[in-house]
């Protein structure tokens, strides 16, 4: 009688067979070729296209002049904050008052220059995060960003919501091959900031996640683009969009007029002091403008500037608590007791001189005088000086 071996007892060599089998066809074959690494791009050093299109949507139907501004200014988020509060408390401070005003103050001219349209600056300080992503975006890759503006009027144009106003004069132009959208203010001196719907301008959105937009949901857009009423800014605004090489560079006449200055150099340079500690939040531009390794000095630089007026505050309840301390101690040793001696002044001191220390990373920058003091140092975002 013929016994059959149960199936489960030829797994074992039917694995060894299936096993020798691969390994031998393997060994027959030539070794395969390792797969070209991706660009520094797609592996994620910069922003993907989905991204740069949600980050510019909200500003490419705006001005050239003004666009290059904005993605200047942008790479400065906390000088972007303390100009916002600035400008809040000084509503009046226009025209050549707003020019002197601006040389006392320590920020990047890029930031200052912004000052000429507050509202502008408030929206940036209201999107704080997304105004650092665009900054960090374009500090990545100028060309890309510079490249979704185009792309972005271009789908604009075709919906039939870009084309001239009276508060704007829309060209377009053939530039190595390609068709540029160029935008510029109806009247030089003036700023009409565009107000429009990104998620609809543009024609239907083509991503599952909508763009970033300036104001809140509830906000009823204007149909197609809107305008705000225009602002003088004489030769505050002196950024210039340079489509032929796809980056932004400066006008360095209108800059010299309103900074007081005399540089030659057109060729923006983002100055990394004044970032005063804020992390670059991709590595493309860690890679370009972080000072490696000095973590603890971008540590230290963000301690300083957090809580500043809560540091003032607990100075001062420090120093009270000293006085009263000193004070019980002199009873102690007057009277002879002991329980005037056991004054908390020490600890309330140390308690109150710790009280600063917290805060978020944008807390407390709007200090005048100590946020001047602090950011001192710092040279303008520009080729005619400065870091480079």
């Amino acid at each position: 009688m013929t016994h059959r071996m149960p199936s489960y007892a030829l797994l074992p060599s039917l694995a060894l067979a299936f096993w020798v089998t691969v390994g031998l066809a393997s060994a027959q074959q030539p070794a395969a070729t390792a797969a070209p690494s991706a660009p520094a791009a797609a592996a994620g050093a910069a922003v993907s296209q989905q991204e740069l299109d949600q980050l510019l949507a909200p500003i490419a139907l705006y001005p050239d002049a003004l666009v290059a501004q904005i993605l200047m200014a942008s790479t400065y988020p906390l000088e972007v904050v303390e100009a916002a509060r600035w400008a809040k408390a000084n509503p009046a401070v226009k025209d050549k008052a707003l020019e002197d005003a601006m040389q006392k103050q320590a920020w990047d001219p890029a930031v200052k220059a912004l000052a000429a349209v507050p509202t502008v600056l408030a929206h940036m300080n209201e999107n704080l995060s997304w105004t650092q992503k665009l900054g960090d975006a374009f500090l990545a890759d100028q060309k890309a960003v510079m490249a979704t503006i185009q792309v972005l009027r271009g789908k604009a144009q075709a919906a039939g919501n870009l084309k001239t106003t009276p508060e704007q004069k829309v060209k377009t132009e053939v530039v190595e091959q390609k068709t540029v959208y160029i935008i510029e203010s109806a009247k030089p001196e003036v700023v009409y900031v565009p107000t429009y719907n990104p998620t609809v301008v543009y024609g239907t959105w083509w991503y599952p996640y909508p763009p970033y937009a300036m104001y809140p949901p509830a906000y009823v857009y204007p149909p197609g683009v809107g305008f705000a009423t225009g602002v003088i800014v004489g030769a505050a605004i002196w950024g210039n969009c340079n489509w032929g090489g796809n980056n932004v560079n400066i006008n360095v006449n209108q800059y010299n007029s309103f900074n007081k200055t005399n540089i030659q150099n057109a060729n923006f340079q983002h100055n990394a002091d004044h970032r005063k500690g804020v992390s670059y939040g991709n590595q493309a531009a860690a890679q370009k403008y972080g000072k490696g390794g000095a973590n603890a000095q971008s540590a230290q630089a963000r301690e300083a500037y957090r809580g500043r007026e809560q540091a003032g505050a607990a100075s001062q309840q420090g120093a009270t608590a000293k006085a009263q301390g000193a004070s019980a101690q002199q009873g102690a040793r007057a009277g002879g007791g002991e329980s005037a001696a056991r004054s908390p002044s020490a600890s309330t001191a140390a308690a109150g001189a710790r009280a600063g220390a917290g805060g978020g990373a944008f807390t407390g920058a709007g200090s005048g005088a100590s946020t001047q003091a602090a950011s001192g140092r710092g040279a303008a975002s520009r080729g005619g000086g400065g870091r480079r």
